[in-house]
């Protein structure tokens, strides 16, 4: 008897060996294309938007799904340790103007905080088929308390950046490195 449940188990378990390889391959061949990536996760979360509007539901999933996308966007826009809680020997923000550059490491790296995003969207989207987590709320109140949640927690963000003199992002940031513009000029004189 035990013979037959480890036999009907064993392909049950091989299918899923290999769909989990399969996955974790084409997830890993996903990592340089960060705008598809971004590209695809708009299209899921319109999806989701379009099915929460036209079934006029699931505003507590909504809800729950704005409160874990508010706590990752701060894991990606905070630092790996944290000034005001570690003091560490490995890299560390500067705080003086003479201490030493160390590159922003984020809590959260790009590729996972783009995964979780992706993930719980698809979650929340599978929770609308299922009528137990439409739950009757008056959602502007949910809408309103979100707001004021995220403008807190984005204040609170953004005071810690300035106090430690951090931006999380690379944008207007110079590139050292990078190739020379065909206009600009050489010292190399050509004789």
């Amino acid at each position: 008897m035990e013979g037959d449940d480890a036999a009907a188990s064993h392909p049950l378990s091989k299918w899923r060996s290999d769909f989990s390889r399969a996955f974790r391959y084409y997830l890993d061949r996903s990592t340089p294309h960060t705008t598809g990536r971004w590209l695809g996760t708009a299209v899921v979360a319109v999806i989701y938007v379009l099915r929460v509007y036209f079934v006029h539901g699931f505003y507590i999933v909504s809800y729950g799904l704005g409160i874990y996308l508010l706590n990752i966007l701060i894991g990606f826009l905070s630092p790996l340790v944290d000034p005001e809680l570690e003091v560490s020997d490995g890299p560390a923000l500067p705080t003086r103007g003479s201490d030493e550059f160390k590159p922003f490491v984020r809590r959260l790296p790009e590729f996972k905080f783009w995964y979780s995003i992706t993930k719980a969207f698809c979650v929340a989207f599978v929770m609308t088929f299922f009528s137990m987590f439409d739950v009757p709320v008056f959602w502007p109140i949910l809408l309103c308390y979100w707001i004021v949640l995220f403008f807190l927690t984005m204040k609170r963000q953004i005071v810690h950046m300035i106090k430690y003199k951090y931006v999380p992002f690379n944008i207007g940031k110079k590139r050292y490195g990078a190739k020379k513009s065909p206009g600009s000029s050489s010292n190399i004189s050509k004789d």
